[in-house]
């Protein structure tokens, strides 16, 4: 006689549970080693082509494509002081064919400015990854009788109003840091925004205007040669190709680690499993030597680490830059 035998229900029960348990960690790791294929991967630079974030984009998007065994193209989708470029990928099915290697502009200080951002950079975009940071120096041309961050501070409390600073344009960086230097001292600039930070430096040097928190790779040169005086790093910790000069805490100003950063990100949404591999091939790009050299020639100060990392800097950045843009009346123009 053929016995037919029933299992429990509650041990069916048990049964169906486990499987729907590990379903989803047999999907994740499949994701998690091999990269969605089918078609390229665009990964999207919001500026033009040749500036820094270009130019560490494609050493990464080369090296990510090679270990994910796909290509990565980097598309510019320039303007709009970097969120068009953000805007199309938050709007980019989160499917990991579509990335946003981008900086602090758009992600932590545009949101503020512009009243009709087309995307949330909180919101609509995934961390993925801090690539790097870049440190600036306050800069002074050396025909300038300011010899150090305490003099500028004096100068301007001596003369409210009449010192000039000079920006890469307005709504940058460069000029949230003169602004927090105005604010957190009591004083009051007039900003002088440039077309770029290079034009910003030329009159920088050319004693048109006080002075300029400039990138430090655009700075150095200059430093290096005479021309300009370095009076303080806004990074936490001195330089290594300027070490006699104080970063800006050792100068008097506490809480003033004020540094551009490059990140990566996807469209909100995108399966966590891509988002993992995305960053784990990052942080292995930025350890490669050949990215390192460029980095160093670039400025900048890889740093690599968790989306959680990235999300903490960015939300920290974005309501430090909200503040200092509500305070200062900053427009967008």
């Amino acid at each position: 006689m053929i016995r037919f035998t029933t299992v429990p229900r509650r041990r069916r029960l048990l049964a169906g549970l486990a499987a729907a348990l590990l379903a989803p960690a047999a999907l994740a790791q499949g994701i998690a080693t091999d990269w969605p294929a089918g078609r390229t991967v665009s990964w999207v630079v919001p500026y033009p082509a040749g500036g820094t974030t270009d130019v560490l984009g494609r050493a990464l998007a080369q090296r990510i494509g090679t270990s994910l065994g796909t290509n990565v193209i980097v598309e510019n989708k320039a303007g709009a002081t970097g969120t068009i470029g953000g805007a199309y990928v938050a709007k980019a099915a989160p499917d990991g064919f579509t990335v946003l290697g981008t900086s602090i502009g758009p992600q932590a200080i545009a949101p503020h400015l512009m009243a009709k951002l087309p995307y949330d950079p909180l919101r609509d975009l995934e961390p993925v990854a801090l690539v790097g940071t870049i440190p600036h120096v306050l800069v002074v041309a050396a025909s300038q009788p300011f010899k150090s961050v305490a003099d500028v501070i004096a100068a301007a409390k001596a003369q409210p109003g009449q010192m000039a600073y000079a920006s890469g344009g307005n709504g940058t960086i460069l000029q949230m840091q003169a602004e927090l230097l105005a604010q957190r001292n009591g004083l009051k600039f007039i900003h002088v925004p440039y077309k770029g930070d290079t034009p910003a430096l030329q009159d920088t040097l050319g004693g048109q205007v006080q002075f300029m928190f400039a990138p430090a790779a655009a700075a150095l040169p200059h430093v290096q040669s005479g021309r300009l005086r370095a009076l303080a790093v806004t990074s936490a910790a001195r330089l290594k190709a300027i070490p006699d000069v104080p970063t800006m805490a050792e100068a008097g100003q506490s809480n003033f680690v004020v540094e551009q950063w490059q990140a990566v990100y996807l469209p909100a949404h995108s399966p966590a499993p891509l988002v993992q591999r995305l960053n784990a091939e990052i942080n292995k790009a930025l350890r490669e030597p050949a990215v390192v050299e460029l980095a160093d020639k670039l400025g900048v100060t890889l740093v690599g680490g968790t989306p959680q990392h990235l999300d903490k800097v960015q939300k920290a950045d974005s309501a430090t830059w909200a503040k200092v843009i509500r305070d200062a009346h900053i427009k967008a123009e």
